[in-house]
């Protein structure tokens, strides 16, 4: 694919921790729009998977703001849960984007299956799909994910969403726990990013 120059770029979220990250990722040459900024609101997401919804959130704030789109769809995935929360993932927060609703909902549903659970290491991994949307229409997405077990308590006020319940392999504390650059150096996010970057 022949790469355009891009001097300006939205970043297809309302969300303000993911919009936070994703524009800590990206170069400083890149003059960055956000939806709030252009009074857009967010597409609904009916998408079967990540890279579905990535893709309609990408192709929906391009088209709106006439310019390239970065959008990313992403979530948690417990395994002993049949990857649940999934794509799903914000939406057990409920309306109003409460994750302590969320976070109480996953380890309800861990009681169910196990009422031992906090004695085992339950397996996860953070996904997340990337996606940059041209205002030609053309589009490419590439994937991340980290793999880690869920904490049987909430630990850390950074971050957002799941991050205060979720162990990164070969770390001992959540991401809930670590400073943003550090979680930006191995999270989901960053390794979407890694494989998209050279089209930016």
């Amino acid at each position: 694919m022949k790469r355009e120059k891009i001097n300006n770029l939205i970043i297809g979220t309302n969300n303000l921790g993911k919009l936070r990250e994703i524009k800590g990722l990206l170069p400083n040459n890149i003059k960055i729009y956000t939806p709030k900024y252009l009074k857009l609101k967010s597409p609904r997401e009916n998408g079967n998977n990540f890279h579905e919804n990535s893709l309609i959130k990408a192709r929906f704030f391009s088209k709106k703001a006439k310019m390239t789109c970065l959008a990313d769809d992403s979530g948690l995935e417990i395994f002993i849960l049949k990857n649940k929360p999934g794509i799903f993932s914000s939406r057990w927060a409920g309306k109003k984007g409460d994750f302590n609703i969320a976070i109480n909902k996953v380890y309800k549903k861990l009681d169910k299956i196990d009422k031992n659970w906090k004695k085992k290491k339950i397996i996860a991994r953070f996904v997340c799909v990337m996606t940059i949307y041209w205002s030609n229409g053309k589009s490419i997405s590439k994937y991340g994910s980290i793999k880690g077990i869920i904490s049987c308590k909430k630990k850390g006020i950074n971050g957002f969403g799941y991050d205060p319940i979720f162990i990164p392999e070969n770390k001992k504390i959540t991401f809930g726990q670590m400073s943003l650059k550090k979680k930006l150096k191995i999270d989901h996010r960053y390794r979407a990013y890694k494989k998209i970057k050279k089209f930016l």
